[in-house]
Order: structure tokens, then sequence, then C-alpha cells
């Protein structure tokens, strides 16, 4: 199958960033009438790699992705520096990292839950994606009932973990800490399939002509920036950041550079 990414609903850009640390456990700084981590930054925790979304270049070094420019425009607009925290997706996930202070959002490909909303608070839409299966070509795996007594790898704390342990029966369903993981191991034979968000998983196969999705599975999933409960100063400029550059033509531009042609 050719590469289709999937249909986003809102995309931004602008200048990539460098790794950064731990912040802070106490709120210190603030742009405005925005209360952030740190004086000057905006901190980004999110979990790598997660390309195109959030991943290290291999020549500068420095992080970049769709998400990483979407938030880069955010930090513009407040005046501020982004800076990106590598963490498990976990602590993302179960709104650690907004409970301690240690970020101020997360932009890491996260999909919009009921579950996640008890948790922390969700902007806008900005993207939609859907569940997928990538294999080997030619083995044959194009359903989840056709990995029956087979492995099927998955990420952790993942909406693709869940719905494999919900639809896939009489599979071995075998949970990695990160995409890198994940995909490594399908690369390397230690697992036949692997379930992922659409838009990884087919940036992933378009360079490694071996493999394919397979198949795709209908979860309509979208996904949010993830920002602590009590920020909704910072939660009302990411939405506004969201709604300007959809109008603006950023969208369209940063689109076209991260999945080869413009949106649909």
């Amino acid at each position: 199958m050719s590469y289709r990414p999937p249909l986003p609903l809102i995309a931004i850009g602008a200048a990539a960033v460098l790794l950064a640390g731990c912040s802070s456990t106490e709120k210190s700084g603030s742009s405005g009438d925005v209360s952030l981590v740190e004086d000057g930054k905006l901190l980004n925790c999110t979990g790598l790699p997660y390309e195109p979304f959030e991943f290290k270049d291999k020549e500068s070094g420095d992080i970049v992705g769709f998400d990483i420019e979407l938030m880069d425009l955010v930090a513009e607009e407040l005046g501020v520096e982004q800076e990106v925290i590598d963490t498990p997706f976990e602590g993302i996930e179960s709104g650690a990292v907004f409970a301690s202070n240690k970020c101020d959002l997360s932009a890491a490909g996260m999909t919009i839950t009921e579950e996640r909303k008890k948790k922390f608070a969700f902007s806008d839409p900005y993207f939609e994606a859907t569940q997928a299966l990538a294999t080997k070509k030619g083995s044959g795996f194009d359903s989840l009932e056709s990995l029956k007594g087979e492995r099927l790898g998955v990420q952790m704390d993942t909406t693709g973990q869940e719905y494999a342990e919900d639809n896939a029966d009489d599979v071995q369903v075998k949970d990695y800490e990160d995409l890198g993981l994940l995909l490594q191991a399908l690369e390397g034979g230690q697992i036949p399939a692997a379930i992922n968000d659409n838009g990884v998983l087919y940036d992933w196969v378009k360079d490694r002509p071996d493999f394919e999705v397979s198949t795709e599975f209908d979860t309509g999933e979208q996904y949010g920036i993830g920002v602590g409960k009590d920020n909704k100063e910072l939660l009302k400029v990411i939405n506004d950041v969201l709604a300007k550059a959809k109008d603006d033509g950023t969208y369209d531009k940063i689109y076209k550079k991260w999945f080869g042609e413009a949106p649909q």
C-alpha cells in the first residue's frame, strides 16, 4: 500500500528545538496572563521517537517534527522558547507530568479520550488518526483475526494497546515502552505485526519496501495538546493559535512538509 497520511484538522509550523532536561516542580514563571513552570520557557513533555510528530533528527541532533513546530508557534505567541522533555508516555497519559509541574503542556501525538480528560485538559483537536497494522509484505496478516496464535506488538499506555486488548482474540499482545522499540521488534522479526496510529506507521513503511500497512481500523481518533486542568489561560492561547493557523495558511505549508502533500 502506498503512503497515505491521515487527514489532520489543523497543523502549524515554526523552528525546531533542542532536547531539555527536567524542569522545576513549582510554577515560577509567567508570560502575560499565562503561568509557566519556568520563566522564559514553554516546557513540552513528549515521548520520543514518534516520527513524524516528534523525533530526533539524525544529522542535527535537534528534536523536530509536526508537533514540535506547532508548539514553537505557541511559544512564539507567548514570547518564550520551547524546550522538549523526553519522558515515557505513561507519565504523560496518566497526567503525572502536569500534577508534578514537570511540564506546561504535552504535544505527543496524543488521542483525546474521556478517561484522559479526567486527568488533564485537552486543546481543540488538531489532527485525525486511526489505528493501523504494520507487517512484512506477503505475511498475510491483514486483520486481527489473521493473527490468531501469533504475537502482536503494541506501544504501552496507548489507544493502540487498548484496541488490541479489546479486539484481538487468541492473540498474544506484547507491549513495548515506545514506538521505536516496537518498530525495531517488527523489523527484527521478534513480532510479525504491530499496531499503532496510521500516521506514524505510513511514515515508517515508506522507507522500508519490505514492510507495509496491511489494514486500518476505523477508530475515529483525534489528537489534542495536553494541559493541566488549572492552566486555562495557556489552553486558550493554544486554541487561539490553532484557529489562527487554520486560517492563515500555515496548516497547508507544514502539513506538506511533514506528510509530502497538501491536505485534501
